[in-house]
């Protein structure tokens, strides 16, 4: 197919552009390729003509007929009304927003073609709205696509322009057939025959392996998609291992060991299998780049200080982000306590902070008095220079962003001549190591793609004392009830958290507000000290709040998500989520975490409210039954990947970069083997080969995997 004369031509920043070439922009299709990748939402059969007398009710057919009557009728409203005959009936065409022109089109007399919904009625079959076309030329052998698109982007302009693009782009072969083995699951269609396919499909195909995208040409895009992804992910891992850093040896009688013997606990066995893992990567002068992810609870940041201490002992510095003022202020408490007995410095930094303490804080920071950093953003500010820091621990990675993380690895970037003063290896870039931690479990088939360029280390054992949370499922029907047992918590002299969504009231969302339950609370339980807290305080009185709620002043903290991580309270043993049915699986967990972590039984009550007149959604049931048949964060993970998909389980990690367009982690892990297996053998022996497959499909895209 050669490009006509009104074909739109390839997209030049020397050209102004037109409205149709700007739209195309606006959804990311500026080469041929991403043209060729914009596949249809679904399909319209204009392949064949129906009769009327064979069509039924609700049918979307085709007809053609000739105009017998066209006129406007005003009741109830203006509409133009246009019968029409096929000689086997008659059928009504009508339209209420409509052009002079095309009430002067569908004369009476003219052939047309009509594609619409049939429906009946007293006055004899209509269609509302069909689209007509002047019955002229052959029908199509194919289906006619539907594409996403936008505001001034008409379908017959990005037709025409996904025909052109798919003529010239390259689609030529990126997989040798030496080594893509396709009795392995990949299907013997090339991508330009796949491609030009699900474009136009022949009028015999199911359209239900089309929905189901199970069809060949479907199994070879998604094979294609997922090998990109498996090949840029190595390209970054690898090109990392080209990158230098400071080695970091644990010594025998160091720090390490020294802070292991002023712990008032022992480790579990996961927390010392991890820590000797962490120790390997350290003492690398290949830049770690780790994610630990453990349940909630799992003992995370006695691990982070256990790497910490290695670092600091070998003469370098360290920095802890995370993502809110009140997890890194938990995080700092319970470090300092651990490390200044030890003679180490520890500095904090966060937005809030006077501009006095501030200036103290990066004195300290930039001359290397402060061995430990711990704080929000903040710490990647312009301000903030660190005189030797070797080692960057990302908590709640996820929370971040992207470019965050970029700038993270890159500001923090090690002095080649301090590396140099301080034995490391001078040659080339250096970089921190750098250990990302995640409460989150990460499901298997997720690690393997979108976090197959990591080492992933695994806190599978909750520590010794951690008490099983009973979980309960109740309307708020019943929120009385929920209170009395409040007051049965507070008798045994126990704390409680009453979570709420909102702030303030919505006139969208007919949620209770944190401001009322305090209230109500505070009205309903006299002589108990009921806390307030949520995200719009100001910095100092959220920690006065937490600080009475965790002297136990407090009886009741009614709280926004904002306690969601990082709170460790072990006298608070009653959880209560108002409106459960609105949050997010993983976001349950989180919040269930906060109880439980001392010895007496605790309870998480999930309290829901029934829609009026309604039922909850399905994925809002499957959220609140996981939550009551299970504890396992990997479990709950798995089950939120397959309520949610990996594009919102992701959260930021992904922000810029293309998520999977067109596989599905759930159905389609035999092809993500497939990948993975061969990636690394496809970068090796054809590696051009290998370039040109990531380009075609992620472009520019690939840099944001690099972190």
């Amino acid at each position: 197919m050669s490009a006509s004369p009104s074909s739109p031509t390839p997209l030049s920043p020397a050209t102004p552009l037109t409205a149709p070439q700007k739209a195309l922009r606006k959804l990311g299709l500026v080469r041929d390729i991403d043209l060729a990748l914009h596949l249809p939402l679904r399909y319209e059969d204009e392949t064949r003509i129906v009769r009327l007398r064979d069509a039924r009710e609700g049918d979307e057919v085709q007809i053609e007929a000739v105009v017998t009557a066209n006129e406007v009728n005003f009741r109830p409203r203006r509409q133009l009304l246009v019968t029409v005959d096929d000689g086997s009936d008659t059928c009504t065409l009508r339209f209420f927003n409509f052009y002079p022109s095309q009430q002067k089109a569908l004369a009476v007399g003219t052939r047309v073609r009509a594609r619409g919904e049939v429906r009946g009625g007293f006055s004899g079959r209509t269609m509302m709205h069909p689209v007509v076309r002047a019955a002229a030329g052959a029908l199509p052998d194919a289906l006619t696509p539907v594409y996403p698109t936008v505001a001034g982007l008409p379908q017959a302009y990005l037709r025409r322009a996904v025909a052109t693009a798919l003529e010239r782009a390259d689609l030529s072969e990126t997989l040798p057939a030496a080594i893509s083995d396709r009795n392995a699951g990949v299907p013997a269609w090339d991508l330009r025959r796949s491609l030009t396919f699900l474009h136009h499909p022949t009028p015999e195909v199911s359209i239900a392996e089309l929905e189901a995208r199970s069809h060949p040409a479907w199994q070879r895009l998604k094979a294609e998609e997922l090998l990109a992804q498996q090949l840029s992910q190595l390209l970054a891992k690898r090109e990392r291992d080209r990158l230098r850093a400071p080695s970091l040896c644990a010594h025998p009688g160091g720090l390490h060991e020294r802070l292991l013997a002023a712990l008032p606990f022992g480790l579990t066995g996961a927390q010392r299998r991890v820590g000797e893992e962490i120790a390997r990567d350290l003492a690398r002068t290949v830049p770690m780049h780790r994610l630990l992810q453990g349940d909630v609870g799992s003992g995370k940041t006695v691990v982070a200080a256990l790497a910490a201490a290695i670092a600091i002992d070998a003469g370098w510095q360290c920095a802890l982000m995370a993502p809110t003022e009140i997890l890194a202020e938990q995080h700092f408490r319970k470090l300092i306590g651990w490390l200044e007995p030890l003679g180490i410095g520890v500095a904090r930094l966060s937005g809030s902070q006077k501009k006095k303490e501030r200036r103290e804080m990066l004195e300290r920071i930039e001359s290397g008095a402060a061995a430990l950093v711990v704080g929000t953003h903040a710490v990647i500010q312009e301000q903030v220079k660190f005189r030797r820091l070797a080692l960057a621990i990302i908590d709640e990675q996820h929370r971040f962003g992207v470019a965050q993380r970029l700038a993270l690895r890159g500001k923090m970037g090690v002095d080649p001549q301090v590396a140099a003063d301080d034995g490391a290896p001078a040659a080339g870039p250096m970089e921190p190591h750098l250990l990302m931690m995640s409460a989150t479990p990460i499901p298997r088939t997720l690690a393997m793609s979108y976090y197959a360029d990591l080492d992933v280390s695994t806190l599978d054992e909750l520590p010794p004392g951690r008490t099983p949370v009973v979980t309960k499922v109740v309307s708020d029907r019943r929120r009385d009830e929920v209170i009395e047992r409040i007051r049965a918590q507070l008798a045994q002299e126990r704390q409680v958290y009453w979570v709420c969504p909102l702030i303030e009231e919505s006139e969208a969302l007919d949620l209770s507000n944190a401001t009322a339950t305090h209230a109500e609370l505070s009205a309903a339980l006299p002589g108990v000290l009921v806390g307030l807290l949520h995200s719009r305080m100001a910095p100092a009185e959220k920690k006065a709040v937490m600080d009475l709620f965790k002297e136990g002043l407090v009886g009741v903290l009614v709280s926004t998500t904002v306690i969601e991580v990082g709170v460790d309270v072990p006298n608070a043993s009653l959880m209560v989520i108002e409106h459960a049915e609105r949050f997010g699986l993983s976001q349950l967990h989180q919040l269930r975490g906060r109880v439980g972590r001392g010895a007496a039984a605790s309870a998480c009550v999930l309290m829901y409210s029934q829609p009026e007149g309604g039922r909850l959604s399905e994925a809002s049931r499957e959220r609140l039954r996981a939550m009551a048949e299970t504890h396992d964060g990997f479990e709950i993970a798995r089950r939120d990947l397959e309520i949610r998909g990996p594009g919102e389980f992701l959260g930021a990690r992904q922000s810029g970069a293309a998520l999977l367009r067109f596989a599905d982690l759930a159905t389609d892990a035999d092809l993500l083997e497939w990948a993975r297996a061969l990636a690394p053998r496809l970068l090796d022996q054809h590696p051009d080969m290998a370039k040109r497959h990531v380009e075609r499909w992620l472009g520019g895209k690939s840099d944001y995997l690099k972190a």
